[in-house]
């Protein structure tokens, strides 16, 4: 494997879900209730995509929090490996999910 072609994909996958987070900000923002502007349906019409935007946004964070795991364990030489058993993790799961923190068989019980 390639540390540094894995760390840049790691990181240019960071660099995203930062930027939309940045960018889906003002869909988290508090809903004005103002009954004057907006009919009843609207409002919500509007608290539903605010807490979609926030369920997006926990998402997004776990992700986050999943790369930068990724990256401390490339720089302490322990990407790669299950974090249960420890065996490798398969090189098409890396692939797949750079991220990944398990190999397949443990990853199934984590489900």
């Amino acid at each position: 494997m390639d540390h540094s072609a894995i760390e840049a994909d790691l990181k240019r996958r960071k660099k995203e879900l930062e930027e939309l987070s940045e960018i889906s900000k003002d869909a988290r923002s508090t809903v004005t209730l103002d009954q004057q502007s907006v009919g009843r349906l609207s409002r919500m019409d509007a608290l539903q995509q605010q807490a979609m935007a926030e369920a997006n946004e926990r998402q997004r964070l776990l992700q986050i929090q999943r790369i930068e795991s990724a990256l401390t364990r490339l720089a302490e030489d322990e990407y790669g490996y299950c974090l249960d058993c420890g065996d490798d993790i398969a090189e098409e799961r890396l692939q797949v999910d750079p991220a990944a923190l398990y190999c397949f068989i443990c990853a199934s019980s984590h489900q």
